[in-house]
């Protein structure tokens, strides 16, 4: 069954781009798994949302190509109040919404959208906040936006104001990202009036460079050129992503030029693509971290010793030898080394199986038997999850805990993980998403981070952590910022909620015709500036 769903992948993927007029340019991407969904305030699973979400939509401000700088969106330009609780926004004018079979807009982007995509997720009484069922939005909550954003209003139709509870530092960062991205109201009252919600997320319109055409599950995903983008139009008239889940097999088809570009390849194939004259490799330290989180609300795991026994049985050289092949950092902090505020003075947690079990014996923790959750997919920050766990499973043998590893769908691997009451140490990471160590330290660590649905899998709640990470939201001199978050750095370390894995390099292998990719420091992958060459 496996062999047949890969190549139905292809063959859909080769008849997407065949059944495009000669004239067009047709660019195919093998992305390495579905994606969770197309709204983009639910879903923080990562690249591949996050490729899929960006053709569609845009946002208030957006990330200058290839940085984490930020530059106009759907913005002309903006003012902040002295004490940096107001922010103004003039709004673009003349941007035209994407129409679909089942809607056409009869006017254009103004505050109204603004407005919507804000309440509704903070809004628990808007007619869209649960408009899919178990849904949540984990950026939204973790961030506490809700707690942040006092008010958005409407001053004109191209003119809205937010204004904040306090100062924000990495609020205008936070806007660049898929979360914050503007949906249509008129489309989401279209849908209600129909009943038909769920097509907010299966048949996705927006203001982006491209326009969604449709989604065979698990196979192809095939977009077209908006006409009516408001920037520069892309230089590419179709857009493919052909999902391959397995590394080699992605790498098979860009050999054969069945895709154009593709994500992760395994670190064992980076000397094979180096050498293949056909292709070329671009590559980049990776702005990520691979962490097995404990539940620190389930005994023995509340005890921070026990924590520390379990990361001091961990080889991490070996799971950077064997699974990242070299393609990889040992971990120490839960950001990455190129990150500012990186407190480099840490001192990582020995590799010491003896003083391991002392510690455990110390706790009086004996006969342990624990989960190790597996993700079932490769991620940019995780090559191979399951071979890490056998890895984790031997070392932690060694000062006798008893280890069994499982895993879900990819789906709800994530949804289970976020449970309150769960089983069990996950395997799981992050990529940044705007370049702040808030965007790690927050969304992942924080108090307002934790319970069901939640992005904090530690379930980890520590006064001293939260308050130096909340003042160092509200510090707008950087240096004051890092030297906050150096000491929470201190504290996560002395605390243990996680065992910090490692950091990734990214690599990204293409066709030599390729042109104009840009490799995003955040890890996404957009194809607005793409070409190929004749």
């Amino acid at each position: 069954m496996t062999r047949y769903v890969r190549r139905l992948a292809a063959a859909s993927a080769l008849a997407l781009a065949a059944a495009a007029p000669a004239a067009a340019k047709t660019f195919i991407y093998c992305s390495e798994a579905s994606p969770e969904g197309f709204d983009p305030a639910p879903y923080t699973a990562g690249t591949t949302f996050d490729a899929s979400a960006h053709p569609i939509y845009s946002r208030l401000v957006e990330f200058k190509k290839g940085t984490t700088e930020i530059e106009p969106g759907l913005a002309e330009s903006w003012e902040v109040s002295e004490d940096g609780t107001e922010i103004t926004f003039h709004l673009r004018q003349g941007v035209a919404w994407q129409s679909n079979d089942i809607f056409t807009p009869s006017r254009e982007f103004n505050a109204d959208d603004v407005i919507f995509s804000f309440d509704r997720q903070g809004n628990a009484d808007n007619p869209m906040h649960g408009y899919l069922p178990g849904i949540t939005y984990e950026y939204f909550s973790a961030m506490e936006m809700g707690d942040l954003i006092a008010s958005v209003e409407k001053i004109d139709d191209y003119t809205v104001k937010f204004t904040l509870t306090r100062p924000e530092a990495p609020f205008m960062a936070n806007l660049a990202m898929p979360f914050a991205s503007i949906a249509s109201a008129e489309y989401a009252d279209t849908l209600m009036e129909a009943g038909n919600t769920e097509d907010f997320n299966n048949k996705p319109i927006g203001t982006g460079p491209f326009s969604f055409v449709a989604y065979q599950k698990d196979a192809v995903i095939r977009y077209r050129k908006n006409a009516d983008f408001y920037g520069d139009a892309p230089a590419i008239d179709d857009l493919v992503f052909a999902i391959t889940p397995d590394a080699s097999v992605r790498l098979q088809k860009l050999k054969a030029g069945e895709c154009h570009l593709m994500p992760y390849p395994a670190p064992a194939d980076i000397a094979d693509i180096q050498a293949d004259e056909n292709l070329k490799l671009d590559s980049q330290p990776g702005l990520n971290v691979a962490y097995l989180a404990y539940n620190t609300t389930i005994a023995p795991f509340d005890n921070p010793k026990v924590r520390k026994a379990l990361n001091m049985a961990m080889n991490k050289e070996a799971i950077i030898d064997a699974v990242f092949q070299g393609a990889g950092e040992v971990a120490k902090n839960p950001i990455p080394p190129t990150m500012w505020s990186y407190n480099d003075a840490i001192e990582d947690d020995a590799y010491d199986p003896e003083a391991a079990k002392a510690m455990l014996e110390e706790a009086g923790v004996s006969d342990l038997n624990m989960q190790i959750w597996a993700m079932p997919v490769q991620r940019p920050y995780m090559p191979n999850a399951r071979r890490t766990a056998e890895l984790m499973q031997a070392d932690f043998a060694e000062i006798g805990v008893n280890v069994e590893i499982v895993s879900y769908e990819w789906g709800e691997y994530l949804k289970k993980s976020t449970d309150p009451s769960r089983e069990g140490a996950v395997i799981l990471g992050w990529t940044g998403d705007n370049g702040d160590p808030d965007n790690f330290l927050a969304v992942l660590l924080s108090c307002a981070a934790t319970g069901d649905g939640g992005s904090n899998r530690a379930q980890w709640c520590d006064d001293e952590f939260s308050d130096l990470i909340t003042k160092a939201k509200q510090v707008s001199d950087q240096a004051e910022r890092a030297k906050l978050y150096e000491q929470a750095q201190v504290v996560f370390k002395d605390q243990a909620p996680w065992a910090t894995i490692a950091h990734s390099t990214q690599y990204v292998p293409m066709r030599a015709n390729v042109e104009g990719f840009v490799m995003s420091p955040l890890g996404d992958f957009t194809f607005e500036t793409v070409d190929i060459a004749e």
